[in-house]
């Protein structure tokens, strides 16, 4: 396996369980089945050196032994626990995850708080009363699970509908009467979706560095480009700043906004059906990739919980990245396994 101490670069991988098969929010409990020990055993065979797994997806289901959100139906013990300690034994790290941009949960117990009917997209408005229930949730996964960190998710306010909820909140963060609906401006409206994103963002951030300081901050954004990104201090901010999109351009803008002392990571596998765009084997070689970390994600199959090896294009990029990793632990003659930091 990859990992040797003196070679830092992340190569990670996430076991999708966001997802049924049609393309819609799992079920809760339709992966409940999950194993901890074949889980690990999967990712040591495709050599990385960090699991990204979750700590609630986004039907609102938790993997872990939570006592804020609901737990998943069907899972024997905390899964997420499990996997924390088998993937630090192993030497890896062990990642989290939240997207606050989606609850299935929350949408069915405060209608008059989301954005109804949502299945397969971000529909949370960030306000007050759900933003507590997220961080509540944050606090408790980082000091009851020893998780080096969590990705956060589509970290975007929903187009407001001008709910109650967002009349509400566009009082709070505009500071001023909400003036109706026809008489908000284009402008006024992103700049609500800005004030917004930075809102859920201090108030995330805040949480976790307050648990545990170390507890690393990884971003997942399929726009770094985007306003609602850009016009915020999270870029600056975010530990690991992953720019989920296949076009170059966007990882020059992931470059353009980081921190300095945050890491890049380019997600090179997911999009099953998108072979030229995420063209794995290509993305690896890329010199313009060679300084950044390296992530993948796929949708398990419903009986194995495990990647579907069907010879799809999601399948043939694992199969790149496998052999990348393969050869770059030939490379660096790395007898002793994954390190963790």
């Amino acid at each position: 396996m990859i990992g040797k101490k003196d070679d830092d670069r992340i190569s990670a991988f996430c076991i999708d369980f966001n997802w049924d098969l049609l393309g819609r929010f799992a079920s809760p409990g339709l992966y409940a089945t999950a194993r901890a020990e074949e889980h690990l055993k999967w990712y040591q065979e495709l050599g990385v050196n960090t699991i990204q797994s979750f700590c609630v997806s986004h039907n609102g289901y938790a993997w872990y032994e939570s006592e804020v959100a609901p737990r998943t139906p069907g899972m024997r013990g905390g899964f997420l626990e499990q996997l924390v300690e088998l993937g630090h034994g192993a030497g890896m790290r062990v990642m989290g995850y939240f997207s606050p941009g989606a609850n299935g949960f929350w949408e069915h117990k405060y209608p008059d708080y989301s954005h109804k009917g949502v299945w397969d997209h971000w529909h949370m408005p960030f306000t007050t009363k759900y933003l507590g229930y997220v961080c509540s949730m944050i606090d408790e996964a980082v000091r009851a699970v020893p998780i080096d960190g969590f990705m956060v998710d589509w970290l975007w306010n929903v187009d407001p509908i001008w709910m109650g909820c967002e009349m509400e909140m566009y009082e709070e963060l505009m500071d001023a009467p909400f003036p109706g609906a026809a008489a908000v401006s284009s402008e006024e409206r992103e700049e609500f979706k800005v004030r917004a994103t930075q809102r859920a963002w201090d108030r995330i951030h805040r949480v976790a560095k307050e648990a545990r300081p170390e507890c690393i901050i990884w971003l997942s954004c399929n726009d770094p480009s985007d306003p609602q990104l850009q016009r915020t201090s999270v870029p600056s901010e975010v530990d690991w700043l992953m720019n989920e999109h296949p076009d170059p351009a966007k990882m020059t803008a992931a470059r353009q906004v980081k921190g300095p002392g945050a890491t890049l990571v380019q997600c090179l596998v997911g999009w099953e059906g998108n072979t030229v765009d995420h063209d794995a084997a290509a993305l690896l070689e890329s010199p313009a990739l060679a300084d950044v970390g390296v992530y993948g994600f796929a949708r398990p199959d419903t009986q194995t919980t495990l990647p579907a090896e069907d010879g799809g294009s999601n399948s043939k990029n694992i199969a790149a990245m496998r052999r990348f990793q393969q050869r770059r632990t030939r490379e660096l003659g790395d007898p002793g396994g994954a390190t963790r930091s």
